[in-house]
């Protein structure tokens, strides 16, 4: 007898996720189809990846084009895809140069060895400390997890690579005092951590921190894997703020479903690397690449104006509703506090045709941008449904 998709997961896949109970077998925009042939309405996207839903039909014409003519060359050659994408962030951002990977923890890996190594340049290499925040989220490997400033990701993996300090956000004396102390070399944050429970970061104290970068002469990154792309109803996640930071990275939704990873490098630090310095064997892949140019290019101002309301419309429709204590997040990046336990009510909502996320103790929505009105509003009656059961 054969094994069904889950049966075989279990017996082959190393145990590392806790699934839901679904067995996702096709999808078309923000409507998934399992295994039995039930239909859900998905808000979360593959966390946050899949900008335009399942099985887009521009996207899927641009990577097939591309994979028509080459699908991979390695770094040792250019191809237009690649340039064509590191000239399209640049232009948008007013950065200058751009590193491609494959993911964001190895985008942020490549973000920390540029301000260290411009930290030693600047005032020796003894100022190799990242500052960094508490709640926040910067990936999966031994560096990314010593600058995520959770402490459940590190108890079973120590000793972590050491130059990192966590600070709790909103604080900006501390932060100075911290910076000075450590002899550090960059300050390191997301404007919204989505891992840490979608919390929005206090404008002012963000200004504060780059007013602070400037003039202690320190590295700026802001982490945009989870907030860039249009996610929060601008480009980048820092654009709602009005700075502008020395580094910024992004993945996650920038492939639209394929692996890509970009750590974009402003005036201070566009030449810190020279050939050798750092690689990546699949970075800037030119399926990648041809597939995040066509997601990015359609993300005009009339677009993420449309994301921006959507997110109103869903925060109107959760305000005040049975079982919800707080709603947070911008845009279509969006974490609900809720009276019943998240993951209680996740599973519930699969059970009404919802997939949804959780980030601590919320619930957390991550939909396609380009999601119907009349999809998401279905969807979220259900989760209100689901909440105001308990409550």
């Amino acid at each position: 007898m054969s094994m069904t998709i889950t049966e075989k997961d279990k017996k082959y896949v190393a145990s590392t996720y806790a699934r839901f109970p679904v067995e996702i077998v096709s999808g078309k925009g923000s409507v998934a189809t399992d295994s039995s042939g039930k239909e859900y309405i998905d808000l979360g996207s593959g966390i946050g990846v899949t900008a335009f839903g399942y099985s887009d039909d521009l996207w899927i014409k641009a990577v097939t084009d591309q994979l028509g003519k080459v699908q991979h060359t390695s770094n040792l050659y250019y191809t237009d895809p690649c340039a064509s994408l590191a000239e399209f962030l640049c232009e948008r951002t007013s950065m200058e140069k751009v590193f491609f990977s494959n993911s964001g923890a190895e985008a942020n890996e490549t973000a920390i060895k540029a301000a260290r190594r411009y930290g030693a340049e600047k005032k020796g290499e003894d100022h190799f400390t990242v500052v960094t925040m508490e709640k926040s989220f910067h990936g999966r490997t031994l560096t990314t997890l010593a600058a995520t400033g959770q402490e459940a990701f590190h108890r079973l993996f120590r000793p972590l690579t050491p130059g990192f300090v966590s600070v709790a956000p909103g604080d900006a004396e501390n932060l100075l005092k911290v910076c000075r102390e450590e002899k550090a070399c960059a300050v390191m944050l997301e404007v919204i951590q989505g891992e840490g429970g979608v919390n929005v970061l206090d404008k002012d104290y963000v200004r504060t921190v780059s007013d602070i970068c400037q003039k202690e002469d320190l590295i700026l990154i802001i982490d945009e894997i989870q907030t860039g792309n249009g996610r929060t109803g601008q480009l980048y996640g820092y654009m709602n703020y009005g700075i502008k930071p020395d580094i910024f990275t992004t993945a996650k939704g920038i492939g639209g479903g394929l692996p890509l990873g970009a750590t974009v490098l402003g005036e201070k630090v566009k030449d810190i690397f020279s050939p050798g310095d750092n690689g990546s064997t699949f970075g800037g892949n030119p399926v990648c690449c041809a597939g995040a140019l066509n997601i990015l290019s359609r993300m005009d101002e009339q677009f993420l104006s449309e994301v921006r309301r959507k997110g109103d419309l869903v925060k109107d429709m959760l305000s005040g509703k049975s079982g919800v204590l707080s709603v947070s997040g911008m845009g279509l990046m969006i974490g609900i506090e809720t009276v019943r336990p998240a993951a209680e009510a996740a599973r519930e909502c699969i059970k009404e045709g919802v997939l949804l996320l959780t980030a601590k103790e919320k619930l957390r929505l991550l939909p396609a941008l380009n999601i119907p009105d009349e999809q998401l509003i279905w969807a979220v009656e259900k989760i209100i449904k689901v909440l105001g059961q308990e409550a």
